[in-house]
């Protein structure tokens, strides 16, 4: 993102204080009183649902008891127990669809327990202090190899290194943190914390981070099968589906994942280009990313097109609201067909409206069209199979079992590049925790 394309696309489109504004926590934490009142709600439930909604198996009533009690210190703990990211989950996990979704205050009244703000509260306590409710357990000698430094290459490494074990975690990127640092909305995130985590993390001792390490280019797995005990997969998707059409190669036609990382990375929000009339293509929850902090950054018209009905969208009905919000549009049911240019510019999209039918959607015979100066693709990451050719897969990912792991004896996987995996921060926690468990039993012939 150079900023030097034509037309449209410019910088510092809005006066500066508005960047600060825009891009502020998009939930301000509770503080402690509001943390009571919210405690006060829950019912604290026998066979509470919202555990069961919990991909980590979090004892949420009994960490809400304990905010309840004060001792947001033990409700931390609680929560680290199961799901060492928690505060990046209470951040970024779709909650109204999970644990609130499944609360019974939720369905006696429509108002769920704040679970996550309340989870954010505790997480966030413990994390100041600096304190580690965790102890590592005296060195076993073995050695893990951890390949990606995101959600589950994290989790991993955490429980290896509590059960003992020394842990090399190697990541293809500057910065470890994954998706969680380079591919969530700035206003989900904001200061540093996705960094701040990852330090918490290792903070617990015997895990060393090798960054700007690519599986495949610097290491193979069979150098890594040698030199450790295990191996953990945690390389994620690392390619991003094509549209398929002509001009697809335009200057303005952007991968959305490729721009919220350099949006997360920019020491100066005013400075990264941003069209006037972006489309953004997709409908899960980087669409919405990408289409929200574009309005955010100062552009002035932003449609988001998806090819199905909204009871099909990835994103849930609350970030689709959240983005209309900020003014984005979305429309549903319809493809895109062209890309327009002129004189080498993006200028606009046409897209054909489409309807189910046998054999999948057929277009009706409608079509309508899009100025655009910025198009988005947000439909999508695909795994990428560099250096890992030698593991069968399962579709298009790696084939694990139920312990994660992959077929080559000695190597587990799990996250995005798993079959079988949500694509949630949260799914990814527990993948990584099951293989680490998964590993210490087998290192230790238990």
């Amino acid at each position: 993102m150079d900023g030097s394309r034509p037309r449209d696309v410019a910088t510092h489109r809005l006066p500066a204080r508005d960047y600060d504004e825009n891009f502020t926590d998009l939930h301000p934490p509770l503080d402690r009183h509001q943390a009571f009142v919210e405690a006060d709600r829950c019912y604290f439930c026998h066979d509470a649902p919202c555990v069961t909604a919990c991909p980590t198996g979090i004892d949420i009533p009994m960490f809400i008891r304990q905010i309840a009690a004060d001792n947001p210190e033990g409700a931390a703990t609680t929560i680290f127990r199961e799901n060492i990211l928690g505060g990046m989950c209470a951040r970024v996990c779709p909650t109204e669809t999970l644990c609130e979704e499944a609360c019974v205050r939720e369905i006696a009244e429509g108002k769920p327990v704040k679970i996550g703000e309340l989870q954010r509260y505790a997480t966030d306590v413990l994390m100041d202090q600096g304190r580690q409710p965790f102890e590592r357990a005296p060195s076993t000698g073995k050695r893990i190899a951890v390949v990606g430094a995101g959600p589950a290459g994290l989790s991993c490494a955490h429980r290896l290194a509590v059960h003992g074990h020394d842990v090399t975690i190697f990541d293809a990127r500057p910065k470890a943190g994954g998706l969680n640092e380079y591919g969530i909305a700035a206003y989900k995130v904001v200061d540093d914390f996705a960094a701040r985590e990852v330090a918490y993390i290792l903070s617990i001792g015997g895990i060393e981070v090798r960054n700007d390490c690519r599986l495949g280019r610097d290491i193979t797995l069979d150098d890594l099968r040698r030199d450790h005990d295990a191996v953990f997969l945690g390389i994620g998707l690392g390619g991003v589906n094509a549209l398929g059409l002509d001009g697809e190669t335009t200057e303005g036609v952007d991968d959305a994942v490729a721009y919220i990382a350099d949006l997360r990375q920019a020491d100066d929000l005013a400075a990264l280009p941003v069209g006037r009339n972006v489309v953004v293509i997709g409908g899960g929850m980087t669409a919405i990313d990408i289409a929200s902090q574009s309005r955010r950054l100062g552009a002035e018209n932003v449609t988001i097109v998806y090819r199905r009905g909204p009871d099909r969208m990835g994103a849930s009905q609350y970030e689709r609201e959240l983005a209309q919000t900020d003014g984005v549009k979305i429309k549903f049911d319809a493809i895109l067909k062209q890309l327009e240019t002129a004189d080498g510019a993006l200028t606009g999209a046409t897209f054909a409206y489409v309807e189910a039918g046998e054999g999948g959607l057929k277009e009706t015979g409608e079509t309508f069209h899009l100025a655009a100066d910025s198009v988005f693709k947000a439909i999508g990451q695909t795994f990428v199979a560099d250096g890992v050719e030698s593991l069968a897969l399962d579709g298009n990912r790696i084939r694990v079992d139920d312990d994660r792991s992959t077929s080559a004896a000695g190597i587990w996987a799990g996250g995005d590049c798993a079959a079988g995996g949500e694509d949630l921060t949260v799914v990814a926690v527990e993948d990584g925790k099951i293989a680490a468990e998964s590993i210490h039993r087998t290192l230790s012939g238990s």
